[in-house]
């Protein structure tokens, strides 16, 4: 049984609501304890139901979880730039007293959420739950690496009632944390599954490619979309199970809004920042897993040296050190890639390390690595006018920075692929490729059949 100190919090809120009172102004409360460990996939299970939206982020290289429910203060918008999120999360740092004594990576006061591919992108009814740019202050935060800590995020205005906001708040932490549920994933049954237009996606690979012979662009990166539907409400937090389980190298997010959740497992990291300490991926460059160790290790050495991956990387490294160079020194990049394996698929991989300069944040660096040559092509806005005149496809989050920062502006963003849209019983899903001048239409698109499985098989298991 875990139990909520409400004394203590009673008593920060108190402090908070003596401010708000005299500046007559809405404040905020951060309190943060260290609670016994616990599965935190159960707590994103159980807040189902509680007209609460959730979020949820499980990295596999530090084993860092963190679940959200609630939203205490969003910083939204469907116009504002990444430097209006720098400043409004700022701006509620500045107007938050935080309790946080052990002040580990992670824990405390954290916002979770995340961007629009493209905001030029004519947006359609797919995506109408989510804004161009989403941060989220959740009411209740529960993150575990090493230990398990437990934050409260509250808003305190003037006339907010304190004994009353206690008591639900130590409610609600109770209910995520002992409530008895039944744990065991429910089956599911495939209704229909319907690629949308593929022979018109292979079309448009074939204009990309020609783009690319006649110079307006060295690479164009086309998605494209798989509706499935079922007889059954997905359960989103069996789809969290399964894909821990059976994607271990990715990173697994959601991000719930209203009926609908974001839902992936990604390779992909796109910066990760640990005080001044830059952590970024070059990603790119697939193959397919082999069914026998001989015939995987051959997959692996023939990807490693074949020309139009080997060039399709290089592009993600060059525009990574370009991009990072101006708010970063001591960048430091290996000369050749390794090969990075998933379950599915096979990966040219480089990491890129760097320290960052005084006065630059995650945001900033999101802002400048977004969308890299893995994502969008190259020259980056060339690809982008290409995607948007000729993909059949709102994007909206799909291929896009999703992840979370703390009040000390730690943070990681990784890139939402192998992800999908789960609207109540039904979900899209979406694959992308990165278009050659040497590229083969049929291949491409057998390459994003493959990119399809993680979800895929997922979301198909019984």
């Amino acid at each position: 049984m875990v139990e909520l100190k409400e004394n203590t919090l009673e008593s920060l809120l108190n402090q908070v609501k003596i401010k708000a009172n005299k500046l007559n102004e809405t404040f905020y409360a951060s309190y943060t304890e260290e609670i016994t460990s616990i599965r935190l996939i159960d707590v994103f299970r159980r807040a189902r139901g509680m007209k609460e939206n959730r979020s949820f982020w499980h990295s596999y290289i530090d084993k860092f979880t963190s679940v959200g429910v609630g939203e205490t203060a969003i910083i939204s918008s469907e116009a504002g730039s990444t430097e209006t999120i720098n400043e409004a999360w700022k701006k509620i740092i500045d107007k938050t007293t935080i309790y946080n004594p052990y002040k580990k990576i992670g824990s405390g006061m954290i916002a979770m959420g995340g961007l629009a591919f493209d905001p030029k992108k004519e947006k359609t009814k797919l995506w109408k739950n989510y804004p161009t740019h989403e941060l989220i202050v959740p009411k209740v935060a529960i993150t575990q690496e090493e230990a398990t800590y437990l934050t409260i995020n509250l808003q305190v205005d003037p006339t907010t009632n304190i004994e009353t906001l206690t008591k639900e708040t130590a409610l609600l932490v109770d209910l995520l944390l002992n409530k008895e549920m039944d744990f065991s994933i429910k089956p599911r049954t495939v209704k229909s599954k319907h690629e949308i237009e593929p022979e018109e996606w292979k079309e448009s690979v074939v204009l990309a490619r020609q783009a690319i012979i006649d110079e307006q662009a060295k690479k164009i990166v086309l998605a494209r979309e798989m509706r499935l539907s079922f007889t059954e409400q997905i359960i989103v937090g069996d789809v969290l199970e399964k894909l821990i389980e059976t994607q271990p190298n990715s990173y697994i997010f959601a991000i719930e809004k209203g009926p609908d959740c974001f839902v992936g497992a990604t390779p992909e990291r796109l910066v990760k920042v640990t005080g001044n300490k830059l952590l970024s991926t070059c990603l790119a460059g697939t193959a397919p897993r082999g069914q026998t160790e001989i015939e995987d290790n051959k997959l692996a050495k023939d990807l490693l040296e074949d020309a139009k991956n080997r060039e399709e990387h290089e592009y993600v490294v060059q525009m990574i050190k370009d991009s990072i160079d101006s708010s970063c020194e001591n960048i430091k990049i290996p000369n050749e890639p390794i090969i990075y394996p998933l379950r599915n698929l096979q990966h040219l991989y480089t990491p890129v390390t760097a320290d960052l300069k005084t006065g630059f944040t995650i945001i900033d660096l999101v802002k400048k690595l977004h969308p890299t040559p893995a994502l969008g092509g190259l020259p980056n806005e060339a690809a982008l006018q290409f995607i948007r005149d000729h993909e059949r496809l709102d994007r909206g989050w799909y291929g896009a920075p999703v992840g979370w920062l703390d009040d000390r502006f730690n943070g990681e963003f990784a890139v939402a692929i192998r992800s999908g849209l789960i609207q109540v019983d039904e979900a899209s899903l979406f694959a992308g490729c990165g278009v050659m001048r040497d590229s083969d239409p049929e291949l491409e698109y057998e390459e994003t059949k493959v990119k399809f499985l993680p979800m895929l098989n997922v979301l198909e298991e019984n």
